[in-house]
């Protein structure tokens, strides 16, 4: 029961969240020149399925972030995947799936359960979206689907930065870094600070954390930490700030004295966290926005999945017979400047119908 309720109540952040996000999404129409009516509507992808990893860890908060994330936007059919856990489906990730609003749930995990929902199979129907985080097999199973479905986007192992002067909690920066490293062996850690103090505490201390871990997790921030990791030193925040860009992480922590002006200065990165009250685990599990986010530097030009990644944003045009004497006549010159003489036609033959010259 307790279980039940940790999954309704980090549904209840995401679902809100979401629904505030598909909120501010509006339908337009308006009429750009007399009788030139031009708008857009926003139309849900008609199938999606949802990928949620339970190799390693049975990936919970997945379920809400995909598949969640789909209702709200209004998706109407839903297909959930994900791989056994340790031989059998793994009770909550099923449960936060089928809460979440999942029309079909399969035990199929890496490339076969992306497959299964991309190609479909003699009772599965192929889905037009894939969504998802997943090891390197399921990421490289996505990128060769990519056309034929579409995706939310190309994730790599997943990545924390933290933004400290020398204001930030020592410690507290050492064990949110550390608390993102026990995701993977391939898990990038960055600190970009302006104090030596914490450079030098932050490099002690986080191989100390890592030891009281217990094994799986110590495994897998060991050798992040050892073979990713990085402590860089820098002189002015404005540095720390433009170093941040260009690495553009995935999870961006900010512990500064200067909160606003970073909010406004940094530009790119999957998810940002100010202050020291919060942290990416709270994120990655539980506060409401979305966790499946741009990593290797994708940063710099997308966002993460949230719901406006389930939305189409469809064009449409109507016109009156009098504006077809200044679009009709326009259309047809330019047309013939590119060559195109079928398309001049279409124009000439209404300008003709409507009683205009061209």
């Amino acid at each position: 029961p307790r279980d039940i309720e940790d999954i309704k109540f980090a549904q209840e952040q995401v679902r809100n969240f979401a629904k505030a996000q598909r909120a501010s999404m509006q339908d337009i129409e308006v009429e750009t020149l007399p009788g030139v009516i031009l708008g857009h509507k926003n139309i849900p992808v008609q199938s999606v399925g949802c990928y949620v990893p339970a190799g390693k860890f049975p990936m919970v908060a997945s379920a809400h972030m995909s598949v969640l994330t789909a209702s709200v936007a209004g998706v109407p059919r839903i297909v959930a995947s994900t791989p056994p856990f340790q031989g059998k489906p793994n009770p909550a990730v099923i449960a936060a799936m089928h809460m979440g609003g999942a029309d079909e749930i399969y035990v199929l995990g890496g490339m076969q359960g992306i497959g299964a929902m991309a190609l479909g199979t003699e009772t599965i129907e192929p889905v037009h979206m894939l969504v998802g985080p997943g090891n390197a097999f399921v990421a490289e199973a996505k990128r060769m689907l990519f056309g034929k479905v579409g995706i939310d986007l190309f994730a790599g192992p997943t990545e924390i930065a933290v933004i400290a002067d020398d204001k930030a909690d020592e410690e507290l920066v050492a064990v949110d870094l550390v608390g993102q490293a026990e995701h993977g062996y391939n898990s990038p850690a960055w600190l970009y600070t302006t104090s030596k103090r914490v450079a030098d505490y932050v490099i002690k201390r986080v191989p100390e954390l890592i030891a009281e871990l217990p094994e799986l997790p110590r495994e897998n921030a060991g050798a992040a930490w050892r073979d990713y990791g990085e402590v860089i030193l820098c002189d002015t925040d404005e540095e720390m700030a433009t170093i941040s860009d260009e690495y553009a992480p995935e999870h961006l922590e900010v512990q500064t004295q200067n909160l606003e002006w970073f909010h406004k200065r940094l530009k790119n990165y999957g998810s940002l966290f100010i202050g020291e009250e919060t942290t990416v685990a709270y994120g990655d599990k539980c506060s409401g926005t979305n966790h499946i986010l741009p990593t290797k530097g994708a940063g710099r030009y997308t966002g993460g999945l949230f719901v406006g990644k389930f939305i189409k944003t469809l064009s449409f045009q109507r016109m009156t017979k009098e504006s077809t004497k200044t679009v009709g006549a326009a259309c047809a010159r330019i047309s013939r400047y590119e060559g195109m003489e079928a398309h001049a036609r279409t124009g000439d033959a209404r300008l003709r119908k409507y009683g205009f010259q061209n």
